[in-house]
């Protein structure tokens, strides 16, 4: 009945938006923002500083049906006259309005679309010089403006979509997994594991490269998440072709201070809090971010396995029970200097620390089939221990604009690293059929280990023409890795414990990757067009320290090119085609050559002897815009992957016990392929009410023609999220978001750095499959307080248990069953408070010739 509820709530959702969407007439959303600067001076030539410029935004009124102006930004001049608006938005008209004391008035109409002389409409500039504005005497005196904003919660563009995670108040006191759950074409399952069409994605932080998991970053700090399915040349060719997911940091420059706190609690007692905090005044901007998160999770699960090795054929059985307690703290400040209106440096940097400690219980039982339920071995395992990591990165980042409008140059420079430290102990008991306990085994693991990632690049934008452009950039990430793991058995004989030299893994690596890429963009009336290519070459070496023992590979430049086209029609529409070359190299887990033994029925081993894997994408869009911001994307797709990087099982003789076990690893099978359709709708159903639907349907295939094992058969899949956003009198809002997994190829590898150790991934089999699975949240806010600057929320993910992560697979050596579910019916509190002052002349001692300052009124 739940499941019957699921679907007609999704369909009616979905047919509801369409039957619902009203005529064309409104530009699309998107992200668009752009820097709008000038210089004032009087008539001789001389700087005027201390002068107001307000940027008013024109509007129609709704009643009266006329033009009114809104306040959208405001600065003051600096001593040497100039000024700077960053973050305009494009879609909008402006007048600019300029007074100084002793200065008449002066008001200048701004926009950032032109029209030639044929009449086609251009893409805009997104850097608008007005250069010298002359100022005349006869001041007049200004006025206090408010501005009223509002943001989007869903952006759609044919090329990506951008999630605003402000407005998301169901992620409120969570992490980056939590945000992850409520964004469109993103999968998420109860281990955090991240897929984009059945398939792991690239991460991105600010545009760059990450070693932080999505659950070491608290959803407080995130502002939007930026969808890529198809990314350009531009992008790193890594991740194969699942795209790019790219989480964008807050971060604001606005004139005055700014902040917000905030702290919660779950059901469990977990807490968390945070603050917020921005200054901006003349040439400098100061941001920072602290927050903090506990956590106490638990975990149950089951795993049943029939062995097809043994005579008879035996079922195992395993129950597990994990709790984590701890938590982890991330603090990150950050500092803009403006040089010039066309020169800003930045410098920022992030330090994160987390300590938990896990506790698992695991009971496993092993009969005959054919012995009616009498149980021939059983165990029951503790295992306890620690986990630490500390982390720590730096990003400097150079902007510079020429005079030529649409000239651009960025340097960056990114490191990140950090030092990590775990034990565990391992206590294991022999049970009689009776339960009695007929011996102890115990052992031990202790390690530690630390990591370093740089990456420098640089980007140069050349426009040739009013409607060409040219982009360049280079690039290089160099990483290294050090990693000790150390097993003990607990000797009887010599009352210690002894290492076991076969179960020990010491090694350190590096990887390297270098690139360069060049794109050509042009347009012809409504069609457009953008070409590319991207050069890069890779090599990876790696170190058994404890053996001598090495290991390395070293690819040869690849290229790898992007074509699109985009072709508006009438009505708010527009086609678009796209086609990319991209790759996935194995990572840092899949290549280590370390058995862990963690989980009996789940023993895993890298494979030093992967080579990367290549894929080919193609890409049909189609976007229609409708009024009240209701939007529709419609995707066609079809990717190919040679040399796939996915698990395999093999029969292996145990290093600690003797016994002959099976072994996970890693293969590159000869090829994939997947195809679906997905389509995303947004519609605005009235002034308190906004719904979105995402479905996407494909079809999977592993092709493992290349090694001896039986292929799973191509499989028809649905995958669909369901979100409603409702703002109800008394500065209510509400937020139902629903989720839908119909069975499924399992993922076919974690690759493109959202991959971790193989003990996280839950089934070790490519011949399998995942079960139906759906999902409920719900929350509830209160804003309050002068313009509502403060709110509560309560939050309750998978109301009705139902998210269960079950799983079959089947081999030459075994069938099995697993199960598992992670904090159902999680309740969370949360309180939330803003402030701040966006005044101009915050620091200033004020004219005592009567200036007035504009201050802005956010409402949101």
């Amino acid at each position: 009945m739940k499941k019957l509820l699921l679907l007609i709530t999704i369909v009616l959702g979905a047919t509801g938006l369409f039957a619902q969407m009203p005529p064309a007439g409104m530009r699309p959303a998107g992200n668009l923002s752009a820097h709008l600067y000038g210089k004032l001076t009087d008539n001789d030539g001389k700087a005027i500083g201390e002068a107001t410029v307000l940027l008013m935004e024109n509007k129609i009124d709704s009643v009266t049906k006329k033009t009114k102006q809104l306040l959208y930004k405001s600065v003051i001049t600096q001593a040497n006259g100039d000024f700077s608006f960053e973050d305009v938005s494009l879609k909008s008209r402006y007048t600019l309005k300029i007074s100084s004391v002793g200065f008449k008035a002066y008001e200048l109409p701004v926009s950032f679309f032109t029209k030639p002389t044929d009449g086609a409409m251009q893409p805009p500039s997104t850097d608008k010089d007005l250069g010298k504005i002359k100022l005349t005497p006869d001041a007049k005196d200004l006025q206090v403006v408010t501005v009223v904003s509002s943001t989007p919660t869903i952006k759609l563009n044919a090329d990506k979509k951008i999630f605003n995670v402000e407005k998301n108040i169901m992620s409120a006191g969570g992490t980056g997994v939590d945000v992850m759950r409520n964004v469109p074409s993103v999968n998420v399952d109860i281990d955090g594991n991240i897929t984009m069409r059945n398939a792991a994605p690239q991460l991105l932080v600010d545009g760059r490269p990450t070693t932080l998991t999505l659950d070491q970053i608290p959803a407080d700090a995130i502002e939007s998440v930026e969808v890529i399915s198809n990314p350009s040349a531009k992008y790193d060719a890594s991740g194969g072709g699942a795209g790019i997911l790219n989480i964008v940091l807050k971060k604001n420059k606005k004139t005055g201070y700014n902040g917000n706190v905030r702290a919660g609690v779950d059901k469990r007692g977990a807490v968390n809090g945070g603050l917020d905090f921005n200054v901006r005044q003349n040439k400098i901007n100061i941001s920072a971010a602290v927050n903090g998160n506990q956590n106490k999770g638990q975990t149950t699960g089951t795993t049943e396995r029939i062995s097809q090795l043994t005579t008879p054929q035996t079922i195992t059985a395993q129950n597990n029970f994990n709790k984590t307690t701890g938590g982890f703290l991330f603090a990150k400040l950050g500092v803009d200097y403006f040089a010039t209106n066309k020169t800003t440096l930045s410098l920022s940097g992030i330090k994160v620390h987390g300590e938990f400690n896990p506790y698992e219980l695991i009971g496993v039982s092993t009969d005959s089939l054919y012995n009616s339920g009498k149980i021939s071995a059983a165990s029951q395992r503790l295992t306890t221990g620690t986990r630490e990591f500390n982390g720590q990165g730096l990003v400097f980042g150079l902007k510079h604009t020429f005079a030529k409008p649409g000239e651009e140059l960025t340097v960056d420079a990114n490191y990140f690293g950090g030092k990590n430290s775990n034990n565990s102990l391992y206590t294991t008991n022999y049970l009689t059929s009776t339960g009695a306990t007929s011996s102890t085994a115990l052992q031990t693991a202790l390690g530690y280990g630390s990591d370093k990632n740089f990456v420098i690049q640089s980007d140069y934008t050349l426009p040739l023409s009013k409607t060409a452009k040219l982009e360049t950039g280079v690039r290089a990430a160099i990483r290294s890795r050090v990693n000790v793991n150390d097993n003990y058995l607990y000797n009887d004989s010599a009352k210690q414990y002894l290492i076991i030299p076969s179960a020990t893994s010491n090694y350190k690596n590096t990887d390297n990757v270098y690139a360069a890429y060049a794109t050509y963009s042009n347009s012809i009336k409504d069609f457009s067009y953008k070409v590319g290519v991207r050069a890069e070459s890779s090599n990876y070496t790696g170190t058994l320290t404890n053996t001598g023992e090495t290991f390395k590979n070293s690819y040869p430049v690849s290229l790898f090119p992007s074509v699109f086209l985009s072709q508006k029609l009438a009505n708010r529409q527009e086609l678009q085609f796209s086609y990319s070359r991209r790759v996935n190299r194995p990572n840092f887990f899949q290549l280590i050559p370390f058995t862990d033994y963690t989980d009996k029925l789940n023993i895993t081993r890298g494979n030093p002897n992967l080579v990367p894997e290549f894929t080919q994408s193609v890409e049909l869009s189609y976007l229609k815009t409708f009024q009240k911001s209701s939007t529709f994307l419609g995707s066609l797709y079809y990717k190919h992957t040679d040399n796939l990087i996915t698990r395999y099982l093999s029969s292996e003789t145990d290093a600690v016990s003797g016994n002959t076990e099976l072994i996970n690893t890693y293969i590159n099978a000869n090829s994939s392929y997947a195809a679906g359709a997905e389509a995303t709708v947004l519609n605005t159903l009235t002034k308190w009410w906004d719904i979105s639907t995402n479905v996407n349907v494909y079809n999977s295939k592993v092709n493992t023609s290349n090694v001896t094992t039986t292929q799973q058969a191509a499989l028809w899949s649905l995958f669909g999220k369901f979100n409603s956003n409702f703002k109800l009198p008394s500065n209510f809002a509400v937020q139902l978001t629903t989720t839908y997994q119909s069975k499924t190829n399992l993922p076919v590898s974690q690759g493109g750095g959202m991959g971790g150790p193989p003990m996280m991934q839950s089934q070790s089999s490519s011949q399998g499959y995942i079960k139906p699975s759906w999902g409920m949240d719900l929350a509830v806010k209160k804003s309050f307080l002068k313009n509502n600057a403060a709110s509560v929320s309560l939050s309750v993910t998978d109301i009705f248990k139902t998210r269960i992560n079950s799983q079959y697979s089947s081999s030459d050596y075994f069938t099995q069953t697993y199960s598992r579910l992670r904090d159902p019916q999680m309740f969370k509190l949360n309180f939330a408070y803003r402030f701040g002052k966006l005044d101009a002349s915050l620091f200033k001692r004020k004219s005592s010739g009567g200036d007035s300052n504009a201050t802005e009124s956010i409402q949101q």
